[in-house]
This record gives structure tokens, sequence and C-alpha cells, in this order.
């Protein structure tokens, strides 16, 4: 179309104009093979990667329609040179294939017996791989399944695997669904990993991941590990597979710094599972201690890096990974895609809120400055403490105080990163604090009543960040965080996207100090979310404090 609202170049970036009216409408078609680099006001930037581009092979989009998007959408002739590598890119993935051989077992094959030569001549291969079967096929050690995979991405040729999976020891699992039914979308995204046989699955938060793996459940019909963040989600997951299946809490267990306990289905913290005594792994018998036919990981894009390793191990099992952002700081979302299994399933945040399934959200960034003191103080700081002393502002309890006072009535949960922070919030408005040294009991005590309207407002650090349900909760106020996280910035917004029963819109407030990193941050905190569709007005806090 001429007036489009993409411009595709040839250095891979895709310019995006906001304001254009189909914007939204070709943000949703580039978002399964594009990644959102920059999002100032008028003019996002996106990055075509060859991770992004065998994503969106492997969840069954070819080149052709990623070439076609790009033809549509552009205001410009499309670089020529750029769609033939596309093309050429998407080839990669499924030229090599693991395969279960009814003689040799496990093996890898390839399409282009080219391909196959030149990766088995990196050393990167060396000890992975045994015998050639024949000029096409090799045999593969069954322990190094997944660490063939891990090499094979990072070599340029991602395997496409089909070998295929053990069921597992069988256990009669069903939803419970008489007076519920699984949403349109998350029927979807159970039917497509299980077709897909491994694979991460990505939904807002608020969104109902539990329910996409109690689905899964029910179709593996096997025993279940369950990975999850911490010991409180842990037991809302169990509570929830109380409600939501035919599992009975006797069925469940609880693997966790708490509890010791093995049962057919089992969910585990990644803090136990990562626990090491004298250089060693002491919990890694649990991965063995049942004949599991899934492994659910909560919260994938937070996986430590032993999971990753342990997971390697793990190949000839079902894995589901569930997540709201499969945006990872350390840049290991390769890892996601070759041990988890690539994403099969991503359904838009606001597709979803139009659907009325999640809150509407306004996003509102306060900004102030740092009185001439503090300021001459910062600048003359390391690097290493800026963030700090623009994140703890003093002036930033000022308009934590206006927000609680202005949303009377509404639940509210105040975020940050800094204890000492929180501490003195927690003070000034009068309301209770969680960090990671409360007792797991105190948490679940002070959520509860936060559920049930006996607390309005709670003042939490990242303890809160990920896998917390407080259904009630309308309004979130963050004054710190870890630095530019972009998928912390998308689980804080999270915690207030449940539909609220008057229909109410929810308010996402973080509050930032002016002319310093924490300014800085705080643009890159949002990339995630501006792909997403969601937009920030920028207000003074000066202006703010006067209304009240």
């Amino acid at each position: 179309m001429p007036d489009g609202p993409l411009i595709v170049q040839s250095d891979k970036t895709l310019l995006l104009e906001v304001d254009h009216e189909q914007a939204a409408a070709c943000r949703r078609a580039i978002a399964p093979f594009a990644e959102l680099e920059r999002a100032p006001e008028h003019i996002h930037t996106y990055r075509l990667t060859p991770l992004g581009l065998w994503n969106a092979r492997a969840a069954g989009h070819d080149a052709e329609q990623v070439v076609n998007t790009l033809l549509d959408y552009s205001r410009y002739p499309v670089p020529h040179g750029l769609l033939v590598d596309i093309a050429e890119t998407m080839a990669r993935y499924g030229r090599l294939q693991l395969l279960s051989h009814p003689t040799h077992g496990l093996v890898l094959h390839a399409t282009d017996v080219a391909v196959l030569t030149e990766v088995l001549r990196s050393k990167r291969t060396s000890g992975l791989v045994g015998m050639r079967i024949d000029e096409s096929t090799v045999i593969v050690h069954p322990s190094e399944r997944g660490h063939l995979k891990q090499v094979l991405v990072k070599l340029g040729w991602p395997a496409e695997d089909l070998a295929g999976y053990v069921d597992g020891e069988a256990h009669e699992i069903d939803l419970d669904d008489r007076d519920w039914s699984m949403r349109p979308y998350q029927a979807e995204a159970v039917e497509t990993f299980w077709h897909g046989g491994s694979g991460v699955v990505v939904l807002p938060c608020g969104a109902g991941k539990t329910i996409v793996g109690a689905g899964a459940m029910a179709e593996a019909k096997a025993t279940t590990l369950i990975l999850v963040t911490n010991t409180v989600s842990a037991r809302q997951w169990r509570d929830e597979l109380v409600r939501r299946t035919t599992l009975t809490a006797e069925e469940i267990g609880e693997y966790s710094g708490a509890r010791k306990e093995v049962r057919p289905v089992t969910i585990a913290t990644y803090q136990v599972l990562t626990t090491k005594r004298k250089g060693v792994y002491t919990h890694l018998e649990l991965l063995d201690a049942r004949d599991w036919g899934l492994i659910l990981y909560d919260e994938v894009h937070l996986l430590p890096a032993p999971i990753f390793r342990m997971t390697a191990d793990l190949q000839a099992r079902r894995r589901l990974g569930l997540t709201a952002t499969l945006v990872r700081e350390d840049g290991r979302e390769d890892e996601v895609f070759s041990l988890i299994g690539p994403k099969r399933y991503d359904a838009p945040w606001k597709d979803i809120e139009s659907q009325g399934w999640i809150a509407p959200a306004e996003c509102v960034e306060v900004r102030l400055d740092l009185p001439h003191a503090v300021r001459m103080a910062y600048a003359s700081s390391e690097p290493e403490d800026r963030y700090r002393i623009a994140s703890t502002a003093k002036a930033k309890t000022d308009v934590v105080r206006h927000l609680v006072d202005s949303h009377e009535g509404e639940q509210v949960l105040v975020i940050g990163q800094y204890l000492d922070q929180l501490e003195h919030l927690s003070e000034t408005i009068g309301a209770p604090l969680i960090t990671g040294a409360t007792t797991v009991n105190e948490r679940q005590r002070l959520f509860e009543g936060f559920r049930q309207g006996e607390i309005s407002t709670l003042v939490v650090s990242k303890v809160a960040n990920f896998s917390i349900d407080l259904p009630e909760a309308s309004v979130a106020i963050q004054v710190s965080g870890t630095f530019g996280s972009r998928q912390e910035e998308a689980q804080r917004l999270g915690r207030i996207m449940r539909p609220k029963a008057d229909g109410k819109t929810a308010h996402f407030y973080t509050v930032v100090t002016r002319d310093t990193v924490d300014a800085e941050f705080a643009a890159h905190r949002q990339r995630f979310l501006a792909e997403q569709g969601y937009a920030y007005t920028i207000v003074d806090a000066e202006d703010l404090l006067a209304q009240a």
C-alpha cells in the first residue's frame, strides 16, 4: 500500500509510525516475527532476528506470510535483499531434524547433507553425536539431545525436534469444569502446545496461564513436575489445581524450603532445585523421583541458569513454559528456544483486553526533579551509585502519598527495589510491608487480607513481581525497579490486570527522577509494554501535587 505505517530497511530494522490509522493492525501482524527495540512517542523501531524468524517458523508461519506482511504494510518498496534473507533464514529451521530411528534410537537427520557435514565438522558437536548411519543421518547420544539442540541454534542451524516423548507414569487428571469453562484463547494455547509437543505459551499476566497448565496436564494424564518461582506461588498453583481439576490436595506435593513432598503432581521452587551444598545440587534427584510425563515451567523468563542445565537432560519429557513475556535481560532467549521449545502461542495483551479478559490499563509516568544539593551529589557520585540516589529521591514520598490518597477506596500496591525506601514509605502511608524477609505465612496472611479488602494498600518489594494472585488490585505505584528490566515492568503492570467486578480501568504509575539514569532505565523498561500497545502519559510531579 502506498501509505502504509511501516518503513522496512535493509539493515533489518522496521520503523512503525505509531499514529498511523493502521499501526495497531500492523503491530499485531509483525509481532510473531519482529522484536521491538525502541519505543519513543511517534516511531517504534523493530528488528528482524534469526531467533524471531525461527520462532515464527516453529509456530507455523512461513516465509511467504512474513514477506507478504511486510509488503502489505510497507510505505516504500521493501529491499529485495532483505526478503531473500528472510526466506533463507527461515529455511534454516528444520533442515536438521531429531528423529526416533527404529534401530538406532535417537538420530539427527538432514534434508540437506551439506548442512549435516558442516555442523559435524564443528568442534562444538564433538562428543554429542556418534556413528554416521548414512550420508544424511548420524546417531545422537540420548543424554545429549538438549545439549546438541543448544549447539545447533548457536551454529545457526536450529533442529526441529520430532523425536517424540516418553508418556511418563500415567495419572488420571481431568478438568473439573462444571461451573466454569476454558476461555477460547486458553483452549487454543493448550491445543497448539500439545500439537507441538514442547514449547512456550505467552499470555498476559492475569489471563489465566495456570488454566493453560491445567489443560496441558489433562491432555498428558501423567505425573507432572511444576517448577515455580517461590513457595507462595507453589501454594497458589496447588489451590488452583484443586479448584479446576479432578486432583485432590493429597495428590499434589510441595517441594520447597519448608516441605519435601513427592507426589503424582509435585510443585517445586526454582530456589530449592538450585540450592547447592559443597558444590553439589542436593535436590537433583527430584528430576528422577518419578517417571514424569510433563514438566511445567512457570514464569519461564525467570529460569535460573542451573535450571537450563538440568532441562538439557529432560528432553524426552514434554515441557511447557508459561510466561507473560519471553524477554530475558540476560539474552538467553535462545536457551529457552532450544531447551524448553519454541514459542507455540502468543496472545497480544490488547487483544485479550478488548475481549474483556484482562482489565484496561492507564500508564502514567510522574517526573520530578532532584533538589539542587542532591543533584550535585548525584553528579559527583560513582556511576554504580547513581541509580540508587535517583530512585530513592525523598520527593517520591510526597507523590506516592498523593496518589494513594487520590485512589482512596481502591486496592493499591506500592512497589519498589530498595528496602530502606520501602520501609520509609510503609511508615509514611501506614501500610504493611512485604519483602523477601517476610515469612511465607505472614506473606500469605497479608495477601489474603488484601484480597478480602481488609487491607487497602500494600508496600511490596520485588517478591511480588510474579506469580502473586491479587485480583482486586487496581492501582500500582512503582518507585524503583531492577534497573531497566522490561520483563519486570510487564510483571508489575500484570499485578493489576485481573478484570475488575465493576469494569474499572487499572492505573499503573511509575515515579521517575528527571535527567538521571532513573529516567533512562524507565524508558528502557517501557519497551515491552509499548510493543503491546500501552502508551505512557507523562505528568510533572509539581503539577500533580498542585491539584491536592
